[in-house]
């Protein structure tokens, strides 16, 4: 079965809603390929690496969190950009990202999937930060530190922890990626620890300062789930194959 791109589009458009969210670059389609869609490729980000390993593939259409245009960047096709875009449209290959939206959808966006990979119980209509983009749920009272540990296991990766001496956490805030910025809104929003891919040099102080644990589970670990999730189910609705090609991140 196939259906055509702009059915595909949107399909994303319905169910992501870019237009209630300020953004760093555009959602929705970023590069026009081919009409009709029969093999749709998700991943995180729109490398070379994913865009080959679509290539490969014989997909028509790769779905991503990270697109290949931000706010501010360079606008000359040079380099690496003319990588990208040079294998994408020798391909007639369709390039779709959603950013924000992507990470807020209440189901299948990036927070509300790795709080179901972690076992997290999210509070329903519990949102924190700017956009409300920050997710709260819980788990059983634990120590900190066998968190981690569940998080580690979880996500194949180390966790960076901060943790305030003999701190046991119930209430745990979600923001997946680069969300350190948001550690103090979590923090108002009375979380015991709080969950996001990265860590800045100010945020170990506000844990150890306010008593609310931070655990940095890295930014691709931690965004490695929404965007399979939505395209299986837009897939899914339309009757095209999707297949979820993880390129490892260390970062």
């Amino acid at each position: 079965m196939s259906t055509s791109r702009n059915t595909l589009v949107h399909a994303f458009d319905t169910l992501l809603q870019p237009a209630q969210f300020k953004d760093y670059g555009p959602n929705g389609l970023q590069v026009e390929g081919r009409q009709e869609i029969r093999r749709l490729i998700s991943g995180v980000t729109a490398s070379l690496a994913l865009i080959e390993a679509a290539i490969e593939a014989k997909a028509d259409t790769i779905f991503v969190h990270h697109g290949l245009f931000w706010r501010g960047q360079d606008g000359r096709v040079t380099g690496w950009m003319k990588q990208r875009l040079s294998r994408l449209l020798a391909h007639d290959i369709n390039l779709i990202a959603y950013h924000l939206p992507l990470d807020a959808h209440p189901t299948l966006g990036n927070n509300a999937q790795l709080a179901k990979v972690l076992g997290i119980a999210l509070e329903e209509g519990a949102r924190f930060g700017e956009q409300a983009l920050g997710f709260v749920g819980q788990r059983p009272a634990e120590p900190a530190e066998t968190l981690a540990t569940h998080v580690e296991r979880a996500l194949g990766r180390p966790v960076t922890l901060v943790n305030p001496p003999g701190r046991v956490v119930r209430r745990i805030g979600l923001c997946t990626g680069g969300a350190q910025g948001y550690f103090e809104a979590a923090i108002a929003a009375g979380v015991d620890a709080f969950i996001t891919g990265e860590i800045s040099e100010p945020q170990a102080h506000y844990a150890r300062e306010c008593g609310v644990a931070y655990l940095a589970c890295g930014h691709h670990a931690s965004e490695r789930y929404g965007a399979p999730a939505v395209a299986a189910h837009v897939a899914s609705a339309l009757g095209v194959e999707h297949r979820f090609i993880d390129i490892p991140n260390p970062a």
